[in-house]
């Protein structure tokens, strides 16, 4: 178990930077930055597997692949475009925080599976989760309410609602992809966490592929705006990147922890890629976190970590069994 905690640690800290990288390409639509990403995901994906391609065929079955195009178009695909437009339109910290909220809704996804605890002990983990939350919240509206009445406010207004949708959406998608994926590779233990994350990369960059292709046919500026040649230079080293780290690696070491840790624990691992998220946004602006964002960041953890601790006292039933380690 201690292993898989230090996995899902370590995909945290990856997974952190994917919050930063719309920051770093504002000129480019979320669904082109989706598009960039996984079109890369695939092609390094198809490099690692290369090697031990006829081995990865010969396990992979027709629920195999229906599997893994569902984790693709959700986990993948729909999350990241979603979080992009999060990023874009309210920032790293209140998106980053939003989707923090994971090690509770994938807690409570999960409590009907081996190891969940009673939602009666959730009730002050969620209080102090919802409080932060409240945090965020001022913290994203406060300059639009001490602005100026008009069309200019009330844009502005729209705008962060927007953003905070998207952020509650890619939440969301990303709760059902953790809790489908792990039960997924808890119950079929035939790929160890580096197979899965290859043959779910190869289904992602053909995905994405097709998205592209769906683009390129659509009116030129319909997705993305004209952009110097530098930019797209950028574009794609970011998207190498976040190929490479946020998405081969990552989720390797992610796989890894969810087939070592039961699901209630694995989704507690989640609060890891926050802290890292909001670490990459506070050096990146050369600024320290103000009273809100503070207190939201105090809150949540407050939350989750009870979380963990009211799950690490719970009392394993008799003759359970842990989850395959690979």
């Amino acid at each position: 178990m201690q292993r898989g905690v230090m996995y899902g640690m370590a995909a945290g800290a990856i997974w952190g930077f994917i919050f930063l990288a719309p920051r770093l390409l504002p000129d480019f639509s979320p669904l082109a930055l989706s598009v960039g990403r996984y079109l890369m995901y695939g092609a390094v994906s198809l490099a690692v597997a290369l090697p031990f391609a006829r081995k990865l065929l010969a396990k992979l079955t027709r629920a195999d692949f229906i599997a893994l195009v569902k984790l693709a178009l959700v986990g993948n695909l729909l999350y990241y475009m979603l979080l992009a437009s999060a990023v874009q339109l309210v920032g790293v910290a209140p998106s980053s925080l939003i989707v923090g909220i994971l090690p509770v809704t994938v807690t409570l996804a999960g409590r009907r599976d081996h190891g969940a605890i009673g939602l009666r002990r959730l009730v002050g983990p969620l209080l102090l989760i919802l409080a932060g939350i409240s945090c965020i919240n001022l913290d994203v509206f406060s300059d639009v309410l001490s602005s100026s009445e008009g069309g200019e406010h009330a844009a502005s207004v729209l705008t962060r609602l927007t953003g905070l949708a998207c952020a509650l959406g890619a939440l969301a998608s990303w709760t059902w992809y953790a809790v489908v994926n792990a039960r997924y590779l808890q119950a079929n233990d035939h790929f160890d966490g580096n197979e899965w994350s290859v043959l779910w990369g190869i289904v992602t960059g053909l995905l994405g592929l097709v998205l592209g292709a769906v683009i390129w046919m659509l009116p030129a500026g319909t997705v993305q705006a004209s952009v110097p040649a530098a930019r797209w230079h950028m574009f794609w080293i970011v998207c190498a990147a976040l190929a490479t780290g946020g998405s081969w690696l990552g989720n390797m070491l992610w796989n890894a922890a969810a087939k070592r840790l039961p699901l209630t624990l694995a989704g507690q691992m989640i609060v890891f890629e926050t802290l890292f998220a909001l670490l990459y946004a506070f050096v990146y602006d050369g600024r320290w976190p103000r009273v809100p964002e503070m207190l939201a960041i105090v809150l949540l953890l407050a939350g989750v970590l009870w979380s963990v601790r009211q799950h690490t006292l719970e009392p394993a039933p008799a003759g359970a069994k842990e989850a395959p380690a690979h």
